[in-house]
């Protein structure tokens, strides 16, 4: 008997079935090997900006994250979802998918203010979203028409003082920083002051350029450049330390409000469940990118300081600033149905 052990193919017929047995044993790695996660970021990035395009914080969110996109090596786009002050943009981020493919640019409207203002904003604050950096500390910078006959925020406090309920200031709504940030100065300060909203910073501003309102604390990107055209006065800004871009300009607490500290701030968030390598990696990228001379100098001559934070630190930040926000809210009495 002729044992199968002992039969030989031939070359050619050999040589097939080495061939069969690879091709076989590759139909089992190629699986295996489409089952591992791909490497973040692999395709472009969507960055929810939740206000109209142009204005002081779509610029921010777009210096700082079109300079993260190189960090990430892949394009960060824009898309500007406004209304409702900011709740419209930011709800719809809170649904995306947790895969790193959707950021949201939120603030201290959109994750303070707004959670105290509103009766229903479609999303929580802290509990929809994962935090991953915050971006700047903004300030405000108090201004005043042209021809309002005072040059510095001391004169500005005792003209207002001794005519109760006569000057008007301008806000981009209620419930806005602009609004809250002129409570809190009529608060400390003990004024009457005619509140007046608008329906935006940019109408806002307009009004105080013209003279129908006489003043508006507002936040740097949409003061300063107004400012510095000369079409409104600057008198102080509302930070603890003044502003390193304008230094010449002091500040509320140096002008007879001691302990004076109003600032604004801006933030990137992931939507909850979005696993921590992906937010590491947007961290990073945003840490690097603030690190940059040139993007610090840009933001600088806005009225933004750099302050870029670990996710905890960020998730802290936003419960000191509900607290603070939350408070002038209800001393101001505003609510938005």
């Amino acid at each position: 008997m002729i044992s199968p052990f002992s039969h030989r193919l031939p070359p050619a017929a050999a040589a097939r079935r080495a061939l069969l047995a690879a091709a076989a044993a590759m139909v089992l790695i190629v699986p295996a090997a489409q089952a591992q996660p791909a490497a973040y970021p692999n395709k472009p990035i969507k960055l929810i900006v939740p206000f109209p395009a142009g204005g002081g914080g779509d610029t921010l969110a777009r210096l700082v994250m079109l300079r993260a996109a190189k960090e990430l090596g892949q394009p960060i786009v824009v898309e500007n979802l406004g209304g409702a002050g900011g709740n419209v943009g930011s709800a719809t981020a809170a649904k995306a998918p947790a895969d790193g493919y959707t950021l949201l640019y939120g603030t201290n409207g959109t994750h303070s203010i707004n959670q105290a203002i509103y009766k229903s904003t479609g999303f929580n604050a802290q509990r929809d979203f994962e935090p991953v950096s915050q971006l700047t500390r903004i300030a405000a910078m108090v201004v005043v028409r042209p021809t309002l006959p005072v040059n510095s925020m001391a004169e500005l406090t005792r003209l207002l003082k001794a005519n109760p309920g006569k000057y008007t200031f301008g806000s981009a709504g209620n419930g806005t920083t602009s609004h809250l940030a002129g409570e809190i100065y009529k608060s400390r300060a003990g004024l009457a002051v005619v509140h007046i909203p608008y329906r935006g910073g940019a109408q806002a501003m307009t009004d105080l350029m013209g003279g129908q309102v006489d003043m508006m604390i507002e936040v740097m990107p949409n003061a300063a450049p107004q400012a510095k055209s000369g079409r409104v006065k600057p008198l102080a800004v509302t930070t603890a330390a003044r502003v390193a871009g304008w230094p010449d300009v002091p500040t509320v607490a140096e002008s007879g409000l001691a302990g004076f500290d109003v600032s604004a701030w801006d933030a990137i968030f992931v939507p909850a469940g979005t696993p921590r390598p992906i937010v590491n990696r947007l961290n990073e990228a945003i840490h690097k990118a603030l690190a940059d001379p040139e993007l610090r100098a840009q933001l600088q001559s806005r009225g933004a300081d750099v302050a870029p934070s670990t996710p905890e630190e960020l998730a802290k930040h936003i419960a000191a600033s509900m607290t603070l926000w939350g408070d002038a809210v209800k001393r101001s009495g505003a609510s938005v149905d």
